[in-house]
């Protein structure tokens, strides 16, 4: 998996940018890919490991009457935790998991859903819902995979509208 997470850390340094990271379901595991790569400390700004819902309230941010209404496992919970991280750490992008790795189904959401959310400059905001098989690490492994593969795209698009807007269009 850290070929993601180095595809990721290589794209933020070369934009002078930096990552905060939220996780709840992943516990550390996108912190720990992140940082298994040498010299991730120049965009990686550190993460919350938000695992109870009253830290994603009283840290990250998230609103308590959604949380109280929806849930932890909620795409608004998991777009709330992107922009509460990038605004508690500092940094350019945030980015989040929320969801329910097992082994019973939480908040009457299904073991194996999961959101992971970008927030990035110029009111970037994108939240994707998974549907995800296997056992709690597997779960909990592929969301990690998905949410560098997810960041790493909208580095990607991201550049590729700013060097548009440079060059003046086409």
């Amino acid at each position: 998996m850290t070929s993601g997470a180095a595809r990721v850390l290589r794209r933020l340094q070369e934009r002078g940018e930096t990552l905060a990271v939220a996780e709840s379901l992943t516990g550390g595991l996108v912190a720990a890919e992140l940082t298994d790569v040498p010299g991730a400390s120049q965009s990686f700004r550190g993460s919350v490991t938000a695992y109870a819902t009253s830290l994603k309230r009283d840290v990250l941010g998230v609103d308590g009457a959604l949380l109280d209404e929806r849930g932890a496992v909620d795409p608004a919970v998991a777009e709330a935790m992107a922009s509460g991280v990038r605004r508690v750490l500092d940094a350019d992008w945030g980015v989040s998991t929320t969801g329910v790795a097992g082994p019973e189904p939480q908040d009457g959401k299904a073991v194996g859903t999961v959101f992971i959310a970008v927030s990035g400059p110029h009111e970037v905001r994108k939240c994707v819902e998974l549907r995800l098989n296997g056992g709690r690490a597997d779960i909990r492994k592929e969301s990690v995979r998905s949410l560098l593969a997810l960041l790493s795209g909208e580095l990607g698009e991201n550049a590729r509208a700013q060097d548009t807007e440079q060059n003046g269009g086409n």
